[in-house]
């Protein structure tokens, strides 16, 4: 489904976000039970998070931990005073038939995040969008659906209940994104946050990280907003993008045909790539909140919250500005660098030991990083060592060893590690940059090559590429280009 690109314009999306993101604990929020992913079903369950009668939850003081610190990330107001509430709803996979959420009373509200994405210059473009509350809450089960009975040949659906009770924190965003791009630039940013936190691995094929979309549209200029529909089923940006590019597009055909908009649940469909309904949207007063008696309200001490936020690593966005405004990288290398804190790490590293900042940020992106993804290894297994890297770096722009040389180490570094100007002189591969020594080289190389000088000098001057590589095969790649190329110049245009 497409619109023309001119009716399009009279109308403006108004999109939020509602993210569901797994902490990393090793415990469950109210329970001592196992969060270990792909365990064997319904082996990390207790009386507790089955919710069976006479059990009583106890807050894991971790999650806590860690809703604080990601509420701090984002820029959050964090209250003194919190409480947990029951939410009532019925599903297989939720074994009580309530779960434990925040209502009325969540541990942090009113933030933002800052979002970044790049013009068609190349040049950055910065948005805020407003974080509107960040509350804790437990996970439900798993459905698994698709089986067939051989005899009945019905279908039917089991049930996993090692996610249930696995802590939660949901981040609920201001209606502040206007296209897909932005709500896929939005989530993005919020793993990085996440990650770098270290409150959850924000893997999204693994249901760590989910998104859902609420999204309507309106004319250019109106205040109001339109109806609202919520899109779930996304496992990844991409799809969040094109969700809500399509719904975009459905949402503006219809009010051009008078149809009327439902509030209502979609679904993604990624096969064929639209979006399907799914039921009508629940209302808070669907789910009848009330207090969870069962645990006591919360308090953050102010000692607590100061030694929590002095424990928070620097961000990805003000990574990136420093890349940009200190070390003079283009936003892209930046963006690319900052997207993983252990990479970024591993370039300031790098770069504290007098590597130069753009040399050292196109080894770690370019071959560094084809050697971990080929070798399906994080940049910490590797056992190049920043310093060494800074090393082999500064050997280049001395002179002392050409790009191609440095390339061709560098498996052996990444494998192996240790020095790399110790491994240049172990193997004898210090640049021949001895003008005497390079000439007696080039004159042998011209004279071996009468036909090819013959030709070159009758206007084929392609061939002084010929006349290089013979050189550097001479040298086993040892001699200096640049002077290989201005000596070889003028010894044939004589």
């Amino acid at each position: 489904m497409t619109i023309a690109a001119p009716v399009k314009t009279q109308y403006e999306a108004i999109i939020g976000l509602e993210t569901h993101c797994q902490l990393s604990t090793n415990s469950k929020i109210f329970c001592n039970c196992s969060t270990e992913f792909g365990a064997t079903p319904n082996q990390n369950v207790c009386p507790v998070c089955m919710g069976l009668p006479g059990v009583l939850p106890v807050l894991n003081q971790k999650v806590l931990e860690y809703a604080v610190k990601a509420g701090l990330a984002l820029n959050c107001q964090i209250a003194p005073d919190s409480k947990f509430d029951r939410k009532q709803y019925f599903y297989p996979d939720l074994p009580k038939n309530y779960q434990i959420s925040q209502y009325d009373l969540p541990i942090a509200e009113h933030g933002w995040l800052e979002i970044e994405l790049v013009d068609d210059a190349g040049n950055p473009i910065r948005k805020r969008i407003g974080i509107t509350r960040l509350h804790m809450e437990e996970d439900a089960g798993k459905l698994v659906h698709g089986g067939s009975d051989r005899l009945s040949g019905s279908t039917y659906s089991l049930v996993d209940y090692n996610r249930t009770g696995v802590p939660l924190i949901e981040i609920v965003s201001e209606p502040d994104l206007r296209s897909g791009q932005e709500a896929a630039e939005y989530a993005q940013e919020l793993r990085r946050i996440v990650r770098y936190l270290g409150v959850s691995d924000g893997n999204m094929q693994e249901g760590s990280l989910r998104c859902d979309v609420n999204i309507s549209v309106r004319p250019v200029g109106q205040e109001k907003f339109g109806t609202k529909v919520e899109i779930k089923n996304m496992n990844s940006f991409s799809a969040i993008q094109r969700a809500i590019e399509y719904e975009i597009d459905r949402q503006i055909q219809a009010l051009q045909t008078g149809e009327r908009i439902m509030q209502e649940t979609r679904l993604w469909e990624e096969g064929k790539q639209r979006t399907i309904s799914m039921r009508s949207k629940e209302g808070s007063s669907d789910y009848r909140y009330f207090p969870e008696p069962d645990l006591v309200p919360m308090k953050v001490p102010a000692e607590q919250l100061k030694q929590w936020h002095m424990e928070l690593p620097e961000l990805p966005a003000s990574k990136r500005h420093s890349y940009e405004s200190q070390l003079g990288l283009s936003p892209y290398d930046a963006r690319v660098l900052t997207d993983d804190r252990l990479v970024a790490e591993y370039f300031e590293a790098a770069v504290a030991a007098k590597a130069n900042p753009k040399q050292a940020a196109n080894w770690v992106m370019g071959d560094i990083a084809a050697y971990l993804n080929t070798e399906k290894l994080s940049i910490t297994q590797i056992a190049l060592k920043p310093l060494s890297l800074a090393e082999l770096i500064s050997m280049i722009e001395e002179g002392t060893i050409s790009g191609k040389i440095a390339k061709d180490i560098l498996p052996e570094l990444l494998s192996s590690g240790g020095s790399a100007k110790e491994l240049v002189e172990s193997k004898g591969l210090v640049q021949i940059s001895d003008t005497g020594e390079l000439e007696k080289i080039i004159d042998e190389v011209i004279a071996a090559s009468p036909k090819e000088l013959e030709q070159y000098r009758n206007g084929k001057t392609k061939l002084l590429g010929f006349f290089v590589g013979q050189v550097m095969k001479k040298t086993s790649g040892r001699a200096d280009p640049k002077m290989t190329n201005q000596m070889l110049s003028q010894k044939l245009n004589k």
